[in-house]
């Protein structure tokens, strides 16, 4: 069913007027991507990632995700900024990834697309929406680009040339049939030869336009219930829940002085860069409940957080002397009452063998 004349511009000004930083529309048309997909399926690279496997023909379709369905409208929000500048490291924390910095992005972004299907629901009786955010298997980083987000780049997130990779991704699947404005961008591959984000990955999980979630700190961190290996776990630096470093060294991320002064600022930045190892060392359910309560960081259970922590209390102590750090390392890794994989973390941390 054709869409009423004006219904793309009008869709996109509610988008605007919730905030979202970039907005745009596209066919609900299967990814063009859908052959490398699979290949990264049959090469294992999702892991332990299982749901990506079981739900690959919904990721391959949108109609397969709602019937019916015949455009997407895409949008994207700002967690980060250019100006924002480097961590600082100090060695008795452990780093988050900056998209978790803040308030849970699942429920922010949500309750505004809700407000732009719940307008839109009025205005179009007879047709029907249904928002996502990294809740429903849809290939968002290519719908993005078809809608004139940005472009699917090396490291396989989208950039925008004018604000960027540090972007968060939503949208919603309708039934209205939409058309693009003819002013929608389509942006070229501006990656070019660079290869700092290839470089820069301490763990080699990147190669060109793709991502082996099985080396990836981001993974390894949030989605990896098992032991870790050492080889691996010694690379992952002071990472304890997500990695920016692919980001951090691209040149679409760099400062621009001159920016102007009504391009849309970063969001949910109001949270910690970084938590105490020794606190989360010794947190149990209910200190991780409280410090997660706001945080997009509650799928990684407490075993994972603490195992993570392990690890880069372990890579902290390789640089210098932080007797604390060390005689809880020490106490976690011989008290049989801990958990296997955390004693084992321990261990390899301290220096020595895993036990059995």
């Amino acid at each position: 069913m054709a869409g009423a004349p004006g219904a793309t511009q009008w869709i996109l000004d509610e988008c605007k007027r919730q905030g979202f930083a970039l907005a745009g529309v596209c066919e609900a048309a299967p990814p063009t991507r859908q052959a490398e997909f699979r290949e990264w399926l049959d090469a294992g690279k999702h892991g332990e990632m299982a749901y990506l496997e079981e739900q690959y023909e919904s990721w391959c379709d949108p109609n397969s995700v709602w019937d019916g369905a015949q455009s997407v409208v895409m949008v994207a929000d700002l967690y980060a900024s250019r100006d924002d500048g480097p961590d600082e490291i100090d060695p008795r924390r452990g780093r988050l990834a900056r998209y978790a910095r803040g308030k849970d992005y699942h429920r922010v972004m949500k309750q505004r697309l809700h407000n732009v299907c719940d307008a839109a629901r009025v205005k179009w009786p007879g047709q029907a929406f249904r928002s996502f955010v990294d809740t429903v298997p849809i290939n968002e980083r290519e719908l993005a680009a078809k809608a004139g987000l940005g472009w699917f780049a090396k490291h396989t997130l989208v950039i925008n040339p004018r604000l960027g990779s540090w972007m968060l991704l939503g949208g919603f699947l309708t039934t209205l049939k939409l058309r693009p404005l003819p002013d929608q961008p389509v942006y070229d591959d501006h990656c070019g030869s660079c290869t700092r984000c290839i470089d820069a990955c301490p763990t080699k999980a990147i190669s060109p336009y793709s991502v082996d979630a099985r080396r990836c700190i981001s993974y390894l961190t949030i989605e990896h219930d098992s032991d870790i290996d050492p080889q691996l776990a010694h690379n992952m630096g002071d990472w304890i829940a997500g990695c920016d470093i692919c980001q951090e060294v691209c040149p679409h991320n760099s400062p621009r002085p001159g920016q102007p002064s009504d391009e849309p600022r970063a969001s949910y930045r109001s949270g910690e860069s970084s938590f105490d190892l020794l606190s989360v060392l010794n947190w149990d359910r209910d200190a991780r409940q409280e410090a997660l309560k706001t945080s997009p960081l509650k799928r990684i259970k407490l075993e994972q957080f603490r195992r993570n922590a392990a690890i880069a209390a372990g890579n902290a102590l390789k640089k210098q002397e932080l007797p604390e750090l060390q005689a809880m390392l020490q106490e976690i890794a011989s008290d049989d009452s801990e958990p296997d994989q955390l004693r084992r973390a321990a261990q390899e941390a301290l220096g020595g063998p895993r036990s059995p």
